[in-house]
């Protein structure tokens, strides 16, 4: 159920892209043009604090676009197949984006703005007078999100500046550069360290799709395997799984019970951005954004089809015969005035809207299966062990897709690994279809250093593992902002 409704409680200080002077370089409005040092008083102000961060993740530069665009359409699961679905869409798409192209100034700014929103619960919430364990919880959750943010962040950017405190004036944007990727990823840790300390396994039912102590360890292994610390990654996922009696996880029976809105924050989820339908616009885009262009009401229903994430012919032959998966996550046809149109399309997300733009999916962040496979990779780089742990791991994926397993000595040669190096392929072929078109599979190329050799083809080049500064902010600030290399 949604339970958080994200209504933006709280006009955020942000660091922005638009114009050169001072004054364009904040926005400075406050909670309803108040003072924000008089407002933040009671336990339901923090409340309200709280629910604009997660509101943050909705923005259009985080989860309600910016997301699945860097994540997929970026990598070689997505394209562009219409030019009419966007100029900027298709720049990223290949690999032809520059400083100024939109996508990057947008996910900018909603990042740092759902940052803002973090910094100032924060550091409004300590003298604030309300029960000590609820106070600790809002601070948890509020340092897990800004985790996540400054995470995205740092795998999209690079060095970005480390904002972590609320900024009250212009002037003292200026003092941000760029920090190092070890630094904010320094601070990732240390929040995500916090909010394991402090948030609970679960939440009642009304509570639903709020920050837990098992989404902080789960993004805490993704932060270390990101970083190549296969030890404590393996140390932090194995934890995720050990306290399953305590988080609920566990994969779903069917993949199909994974997806769409009935099945929301369900047992295998760990971390979802929620949205909502007919709530003054709370409701997620992906049905209309997914669906070709051209296809009427054959594919949504209602609103437009943008065709903005068309699975590429590679994905589509990614699947093996009676993957289970497949038909899940896209189609390769739909029937238009009585006639099939061949046509790939995402359909994890599909459902009526109530209106364009406005559907009740929400958008899955983390889930057990990412765990399963993420701890299999962390005891593979730790060493090769023939039909060892990792295997059972990545065969439980694979056994609930409907697949055989594979196996170290395996007579099918398909199914053989017989190397840590095809223990690498096998898992990112795993990753590739188990979680197609959720945001991964860019920062998984990119983590494991495999996304020059597979993108190549597609035009990438080696600058291109980082997403070009938004132009407007090496020009408000030169002196403290630098672009990335190649651009």
């Amino acid at each position: 159920m949604k339970s958080i409704k994200i209504l933006i409680a709280a006009g955020s200080i942000l660091l922005l892209s638009a114009g050169a002077c001072s004054d364009d370089f904040l926005d400075l409005a406050p909670i309803s043009q108040q003072n924000s040092s008089n407002f933040y008083k009671t336990a339901e102000d923090m409340k309200n604090a709280l629910t604009a961060v997660y509101g943050s993740l909705q923005y259009g530069g985080q989860y309600y676009s910016s997301i699945h665009v860097m994540g997929d359409l970026r990598s070689d699961n997505t394209e562009i197949t219409n030019p009419n679905a966007g100029a900027d869409l298709q720049a990223i798409d290949n690999f032809t984006n520059t400083p100024v192209t939109s996508t990057s100034s947008i996910t900018w700014n909603a990042h740092y703005q759902g940052i803002q929103a973090a910094n100032i619960l924060i550091e409004k919430i300590e003298p604030v007078n309300m029960e000590p364990a609820l106070k600790a919880r809002y601070l948890g959750e509020a340092k897990f999100l800004r985790a996540l943010m400054y995470f995205n962040l740092v795998r999209i950017y690079g060095d970005v500046p480390l904002v972590t405190k609320v900024i009250n004036n212009p002037q003292e944007g200026y003092d941000y550069g760029r920090e190092t990727t070890a630094k904010v990823y320094e601070q990732i840790i240390a929040d995500l360290m916090a909010a394991e300390g402090s948030l609970p396994y679960a939440y009642p039912a009304a509570e639903a799709g709020r920050a837990t102590k098992g989404a902080a360890m789960s993004l805490l292994g993704k932060v270390y395997l990101t970083r190549k610390e296969w030890s404590l990654a393996a140390q932090k996922l194995k934890q995720v799984i050990d306290d399953s009696a305590q988080t609920r996880y566990r994969l779903m029976p069917t993949y199909a019970g994974i997806f769409g809105a009935s099945a929301e924050n369900n047992l295998e989820s760990i971390f979802e951005v929620q949205f909502k339908s007919g709530s003054n616009g709370e409701g997620s885009p992906f049905t209309n954004q997914f669906a070709p262009i051209g296809s009427g009401t054959a594919v949504v229903a209602v609103g437009n089809p943008l065709g903005q994430n068309i699975p590429t012919a590679t994905m589509n032959s990614a699947y093996e015969a009676n993957d289970l998966r497949k038909d899940v996550s896209m189609k390769t046809s739909y029937v238009l005035a009585g006639k099939t149109v061949l046509h790939n399309y995402v359909v994890k997300y599909s459902g009526t809207p109530a209106a364009n733009l406005d559907s009740d999916n929400n958008w899955i962040v983390l889930r057990y299966a990412d765990v399963l496979l993420m701890y299999a990779e962390a005891l593979n780089e730790l060493g090769f062990v023939a039909n060892g742990p990792a295997f059972d791991l990545l065969n439980q994926i694979r056994t609930r897709a409907g697949l055989p397993i594979k196996t170290f000595a395996n007579a099918n040669p398909a199914l053989q690994i017989t190397s840590q190096a095809q223990f690498r392929l096998a898992l990112e072929q795993e990753r590739r279809v188990e979680l197609a078109f959720e945001g991964h599979r860019w920062f998984d190329l990119v983590r494991t250093d495999r996304a020059l050799a597979v993108l190549a083809d597609k035009g990438m080049q080696p600058h291109h593992v980082l997403l070009a500064i938004p132009q407007s902010q090496v020009d408000i600030n030169p002196s403290m902002i630098v672009q990335n290399p190649g651009y």
